[in-house]
């Protein structure tokens, strides 16, 4: 059972899928339907700012060189790091997840639509681990073919297949994130396609959402 709640009015639905699947895609449709949008990517960003505990121990981790000239995070230099060394990318989730978690719940917290959205890219890698976002009422997964992903990897971060396919291999493949899913959402297909099943399940939630809601006053 998924426990520990945060305090919150809304019905959290934890959003996930693999690199370049098109979780942007689907939460911005979800957006437009004025559902509540908490996305862990933005919120990684914000806990490695400048003057932040999650840029000091990475710091203190792997060196001063992970920063730039003006002190800023320098992601390319430590993305080559985590994804050629296994050890020194847990060692880095270590750091983040727990942080990004925090705020998170902070920000669903004050949500106050019916629905919230949590983007969590990597659920499948931080749930294996410690079972970090259990109490989540939901889980949907964007699916989409390997072949694809490589293909939008390719032209979206102007890398080579190779590196596109060890990127692929870093996180856990498709069979095993399906399998957390409540909900899976195919973005194969057209813009339209995708923005229509959005509403489907939008329709769904709004209805589980309501339910949840009358047990609790019962």
């Amino acid at each position: 059972m998924r426990s520990e709640h945060p305090k919150t009015s809304a019905f959290v639905i934890a959003l996930t899928g693999g690199i370049a699947s098109g979780k942007t895609a689907v939460s911005d449709a979800f957006a437009e339907l004025g559902v509540t949008v908490v996305d862990t990517d933005l919120i990684a960003r914000e806990v490695v700012l400048p003057q932040t505990v999650g840029l000091a121990e990475i710091i203190v981790q792997f060196g001063e060189q992970v920063v730039d000239g003006k002190g800023l995070l320098n992601r390319k230099y430590l993305r080559e790091i985590i994804f050629s060394d296994a050890d020194k990318r847990k060692r880095l989730e270590s750091i983040l997840h727990p942080l990004i978690r925090v705020a998170a719940i902070v920000q669903l917290q004050a949500v106050t639509s019916k629905l919230a959205l949590l983007v969590v890219p990597l659920l499948a890698e931080v749930s294996r681990q410690n079972n970090s976002y259990q109490w989540v009422d939901r889980i949907l997964v964007v699916d989409v073919g390997p072949t694809t992903q490589v293909q939008r990897l390719t032209t979206r971060d102007h890398i080579n297949i190779k590196q596109a396919k060890a990127i692929l291999a870093s996180q856990v493949g498709r069979q095993q994130r399906n399998s957390l899913a409540d909900d899976i959402i195919s973005n194969e297909n057209s813009r339209v396609s995708l923005v229509t099943e959005v509403k489907k399940l939008h329709n769904k939630y709004l209805k589980l959402a309501a339910a949840k809601t009358a047990r609790a006053l019962s």
